[in-house]
């Protein structure tokens, strides 16, 4: 499959949301996309929750969440999607889980955690969702691993990871969950941990040469992409944007090249290419890939809380 070039790509200017918000939670279910939560211009979680359908380019409200929350995990078992943990009221960390039929439009309550956290990375596998991490109320990071079986709706306590983190990134490669980065305190670390379902092991994989927050993490078949973020100084360090890309090699096991960032990157060509800017400039939006676009214009915070939502597409999407 030939990759496009930059000058295929253009931004949409798309439905916006319903109401303005930021830390909301984006989900892909059968072709649409779900928000879910999130905070007002006042800091305060909300409990709503809608749907957006591309064919209509329309947002539609479904019934609200049981419990106002914000930055929640979301894991998605088939027409179901299961929302967990985040904040509530006051700023205060929950041990709730919902799950949402989508089929039925109804939401109920399922097992709680084992104790109230946000900032949980979660990856699902044959019905069964794995929770890492996430930081309690008092604020100290959690090193639990839990998977919860949705059949029988409990939560089983798994091997401890090796560090402690919140707000890591998790993904699924085949029976082994990558977990990369995240946080302690205010402070990003650069551990990178996999845990093997079969053995229920951890093994330690070479630390990211980066230490960095809100960088992004993108998976392909055989590499592994660390782009951007923010370095935060310690005592005279002061915080720093970073346009370093790390590649980590899957089979090589190391971090064979350390490129220069721009906005995209072309595999065939071996470099960096300028996309076209975003419409609306803001910062801390909710993104989502799909069918190939990617819809990062989702919340955010410009100026004030963001309601905007825009697409990068190619030109002829």
């Amino acid at each position: 499959m030939e990759v496009a070039n930059a000058r295929d790509f253009q931004w949409k200017t798309l439905s916006p949301l319903p109401s303005r918000r930021v830390y909301s939670t984006l989900v892909e279910v059968g072709g649409q996309v779900f928000a879910i939560g999130g905070c007002d211009d006042n800091g305060v979680p909300m409990d709503c929750f809608e749907v957006y359908s591309p064919e209509a380019d329309q947002w539609t409200s479904l019934p609200p969440m049981p419990t106002a929350r914000a930055g929640v995990a979301v894991a998605t078992l088939g027409k179901r999607i299961m929302v967990i943990g985040g904040v509530g009221a006051n700023q205060v960390p929950l041990k709730i889980v919902e799950m949402y039929n989508v089929d039925e439009g109804k939401w109920k309550k399922r097992n709680s955690l084992r104790e109230a956290a946000m900032g949980i990375s979660v990856t699902a596998k044959d019905y069964r969702v794995y929770a890492a991490g996430g930081m309690g109320a008092d604020l100290r990071p959690h090193n639990y691993l839990q998977h919860y079986d949705m059949l029988k709706d409990i939560w089983v306590s798994l091997a401890a990871m090796p560090t402690a983190r919140y707000a890591a990134t998790s993904f699924l490669r085949g029976t082994k969950i990558y977990v990369l980065g995240g946080r302690q305190s205010k402070y990003a670390i650069n551990a990178f941990e996999v845990f093997d379902t079969e053995t229920r092991s951890w093994t330690k994989f070479p630390n990211i040469p980066n230490k960095r927050a809100f960088s992004s993490f993108v998976p392909t078949e055989d590499k592994l992409f660390s782009l951007g973020g923010l370095r935060q100084g310690r005592l005279y360090r002061q915080p720093k944007f970073m346009r370093t890309v790390d590649v980590f090699d899957f089979e090589q096991g190391n971090q064979p090249t350390v490129l220069e960032s721009a906005e995209a990157f072309h595999p065939e060509k071996n470099k960096w290419e300028s996309l076209p800017p975003m419409p609306t400039p803001r910062c801390a939006c909710s993104s989502i890939v799909l069918r190939g676009c990617l819809l990062l214009a989702v919340g955010g915070v410009s100026q004030g809380l963001s309601s905007a939502v825009e697409a990068l597409c190619l030109s002829d999407s």
